[in-house]
């Protein structure tokens, strides 16, 4: 289900996908166009939220354990899953699926089934092939080489509704940020302008929200009981302030409230337990 209401900012929600192997931490890279992930990311075993820009519009990136990672198990993927969707709400206005353009699996071709399955079966409507190579090949070269090359590719950017665009490995490469902010933009406005929804993504965004109310129903009734005024508790209210946002982003950054930075805290970790470790109950 695409939602064709907008939200309140222009930030643009990406969803990053992989099948197997380093092409979705080389996209984000790429994307951020810094070095969030090292070159030799293969995996990782929890989701995570990074805000940047991309050729001047601002963007969060999601990313997730890959499709086909046999090092985490069952129960494991599915937590990450409901957070990586917890991460994103109320919806990705995107879903990037990214595959090494030299090396396309068996698995690589079954990719969108499970994404269906994962995601919603609509969800392929909003979904572009993102091919990472090493190379130094011009924008029309590529495309090129892409059409003429081997036939699983082809038959795998079909599968896609044809749309894919071609990233370097390289993230200090900008010369095609400008082109594929465009690719995404007009995807986007060919289905509305929204972003994709679904049962479970809507269970994410109300399960954050009755989390959210707790925790502002807890720490008023804290300060009522204490006494305690806004003066007396700068440090812990803000403390507050990171948990509230713990679900937009990646909780072990630096938050800046009120005016100075604070590191997030070791112990916040154990009373954000749902917000840190990921919507583990109440979304399915």
């Amino acid at each position: 289900m695409d939602k064709r209401k907008k939200g309140s900012s222009t930030e643009l929600r990406l969803m990053i996908v992989g099948s197997s192997g380093p092409p979705q931490f080389l996209l984000t890279n790429a994307i951020l166009g810094r070095e969030e992930f090292p070159k030799d990311t293969t995996c990782i075993s929890d989701s995570r939220k990074n805000i940047g820009e991309l050729a001047g519009r601002r963007i969060a990136v999601i990313n997730g354990p890959n499709i086909y990672d046999k090092d985490i198990s069952g129960p494991k993927r599915k937590r990450e899953l409901r957070r990586s969707k917890c991460l994103c709400i109320p919806g990705p206005h995107a879903f990037l699926v990214a595959f090494d353009m030299e090396d396309i699996s068996l698995n690589d071709m079954r990719a969108p089934k499970l994404l269906r399955k994962r995601f919603g079966r609509h969800c392929m409507r909003r979904c572009m092939v993102l091919l990472a190579y090493d190379g130094n090949l011009e924008g029309a070269a590529l495309e090129k080489k892409v059409q003429k090359t081997d036939w699983y590719l082809r038959e795998l950017i079909e599968k896609y509704n044809g749309r894919f665009h071609v990233f370097s490995k390289n993230w200090r490469d900008r010369s095609r940020d400008r082109e594929l902010l465009q690719k995404i933009e007009r995807m986007v406005a060919s289905l509305g302008g929204g972003y994709f929804s679904s049962s479970t993504f809507q269970k994410a965004e109300d399960f954050v929200k009755k989390e959210e109310k707790r925790l502002r129903r807890k720490r008023s009734a804290e300060i009522e009981k204490h006494g305690l005024s806004w003066r007396n508790t700068s440090r812990r209210t803000r403390m507050y302030t990171a948990a509230m946002w713990a679900l937009r982003s990646e909780p072990r950054q630096r938050w800046t409230t009120g005016g100075s930075e604070l590191p997030w805290p070791e112990d916040w970790d154990r009373i954000c337990h749902w917000s840190y470790y990921g919507c583990t109950s109440g979304v399915h």
